[in-house]
């Protein structure tokens, strides 16, 4: 058997959690991918994978098989890299997790990666509550705030502010706030779980201030609460990657300005530098260069 070719087959149905998902992105058929995964726990004597109708999981066996399969195809991969002789463009499936507004951000910046590695797929998870990388089978994720998972790597992506915005009709009808205070006469759109008791934060004096908020509309995704905020509903703080085009085009103002929120890390994470496919690798470094861009649009 191909035991280098039966590897990669286990390690990205253990990665993906799907047999027919592995021979899609491969352009295979499932049979062949299942064929080396059989050959495989025939190979070694054991079974790698509990296989049932709606689930697939590893066994013990396979959850040790996977470690060293991962580090195997990690060193052959960086071999090949540092003899010269990975001559063939990466392909497969990469899985980001990300922020609303970092995939609106990348979404039109997309086709220049993928026209330079057309054997390459993208498959973006956008949602602002964050997800447990492994558990959600994300090969790397953009995150914002403190790491609270000193288990995984992280590259810096740079940092961002909150902005405080609102539609002209909304500031037409309810008059501009002019002090965080003032933000109890208004209407605000509360973004939940994440902004927990209804509070945002400002700087006041050189010294952090929360502010109670409430409103008549609480959404729970950054998307949702930009589309509020359009349609005058009341003042939503948004990142400013996700509102620049709005404020260069009158669709939103902003308010508060003289009262800046503290800078926001941004930052790649992702499970271990040793285990980075080449496709991974590439699609990494083309976000940390679209973070370095800014909000300004691609081309």
């Amino acid at each position: 058997m191909d035991l280098f070719a039966g590897l990669q087959a286990f390690v990205r149905v253990a990665e993906i959690g799907s047999f027919s998902a592995v021979a899609r992105e491969s352009a295979t058929s499932q049979s062949a991918i299942t064929r080396l995964v059989g050959q495989l726990e025939e190979h070694f004597g054991v079974r790698l994978f509990h296989r049932t109708t709606r689930r697939l999981s590893l066994t013990e066996e396979g959850t040790a098989l996977l470690e060293h399969g991962r580090r195997l195809l990690a060193d052959a991969d960086a071999m090949q890299e540092q003899v010269g002789r990975n001559s063939t463009q990466p392909t497969g499936l990469v899985r980001v997790g990300l922020p609303v507004s970092m995939a609106l951000l990348l979404v039109p910046r997309l086709p220049v990666l993928l026209a330079q590695y057309p054997g390459l797929s993208v498959e973006l998870l956008a949602q602002d509550q964050m997800q447990d990388l492994v558990e959600a089978q994300m090969d790397l994720a953009v995150r914002a705030g403190p790491n609270a998972d000193s288990s995984l790597m992280t590259r810096t992506l740079g940092t961002f502010h909150w902005l405080f915005v609102a539609s002209p009709d909304y500031i037409a009808r309810a008059g501009t706030p002019m002090t965080p205070a003032d933000l109890h006469q208004h209407d605000c759109i509360v973004r939940t779980p994440s902004q927990v008791h209804g509070h945002w934060h400002f700087t006041v004096d050189g010294e952090e201030q929360a502010v109670a908020v409430r409103g008549a509309v609480s959404v729970n995704e950054s998307a949702v609460a930009r589309r509020a905020a359009l349609a005058g509903l009341g003042i939503a703080r948004l990142d400013e990657l996700h509102v620049h085009d709005d404020l260069q085009s009158g669709a939103l103002v902003q308010v508060l300005a003289a009262y800046p929120t503290a800078p926001v890390p941004l930052y790649l994470v992702y499970p271990s530098r040793r285990n980075l496919a080449r496709r991974t690798r590439v699609v990494m470094e083309f976000l940390v260069a679209q973070a370095a861009l800014g909000p300004r649009r691609a081309g």
